[in-house]
């Protein structure tokens, strides 16, 4: 379930989040991906600054969710060099947080409950845990909601809590696999400016996979294009990044760019 209704965030609580992460540097060296032996993906290189916001564009089976996933540690590279800060990256950490197109809230805990976990994790007190995952379900337009079940709430309200449920553990990268891809076109719209306000200044690095060129071009700071088992091409995003800029000659451009790249 989604809708166009959800509770707009009090934009005035994004002053009094906690100060900024360190964003982390994620590197792959001619690596090849997939599941074994059989590459989805070969010769990637790729270097991903401290807080920029990466999007991943391709058709699909193109390698995105595997680029994503080994990213996160869950598959090992079959050839290549992958680092995180110049160290080889083992296995999931929760420097990393990744996030799905379903929500994975656990559907026994309440919203707060879900926000909470990260941080019972990392040992805070009870105390502790309430007020910061009260204050990041503030962020993201939740407060009202907070003691509610993950069903009795909307589907673009489950991801704002998915949202702050990753974002309170301070991860310094974040891991975005089609998050809205199940939303409706306006609740989708919504999502997209929330996240640029709610990672405005938390320092992240942010790497979001997704099939929508509009949204790639609107969220990322650069764009990569998958495509024949490579990665084809990475392009920078012209700023400023607002939806009136839609029509810029510079924009329009870039979107022509991508989709010949894509072959659409």
């Amino acid at each position: 379930m989604s809708t166009s209704s959800d509770t707009k965030p009090d934009l005035g609580t994004l002053d009094k989040a906690p100060s900024p992460v360190r964003g982390t540097r994620l590197t792959l060296r001619a690596t090849a991906l997939g599941r074994h032996d059989a590459p989805v993906l070969d010769g990637v290189d790729l270097d991903i600054a401290p807080g920029e916001i990466l999007t991943v564009v391709g058709p699909s089976g193109c390698g995105k969710s595997t680029l994503l996933r080994t990213l996160a540690g869950l598959l090992p590279p079959l050839a290549g060099e992958i680092s995180q800060d110049g160290h080889p990256l083992a296995g999931p950490t929760a420097e990393r947080a990744l996030i799905f197109q379903e929500d994975a809230l656990l559907p026994w805990r309440t919203l707060r409950a879900n926000v909470e976990l990260p941080l019972a994790i990392r040992g805070l007190s009870r105390a502790e845990r309430r007020t910061q995952a009260d204050a990041w379900l503030a962020r993201v337009g939740l407060a009202e909601q907070a003691r509610q079940l993950p069903h009795r709430v909307s589907g673009g309200q489950r991801q704002r809590a998915q949202l702050a449920r990753a974002l309170a553990a301070r991860p310094h990268a974040v891991l975005m696999d089609e998050p809205f891809g199940a939303l409706d076109a306006q609740t989708r719209a919504g999502m997209q400016d929330l996240l640029v306000e709610v990672l405005h200044g938390t320092g992240a690095t942010v790497v979001f996979v997704t099939h929508d060129v509009e949204e790639a071009l609107f969220l990322g700071d650069r764009v990569a294009l998958l495509g024949s088992g490579r990665l084809t091409a990475v392009r920078e995003v012209p700023r400023p990044r607002e939806r009136a800029a839609h029509d810029d000659p510079a924009r329009i451009a870039l979107r022509r760019d991508v989709l010949t790249s894509l072959g659409s």
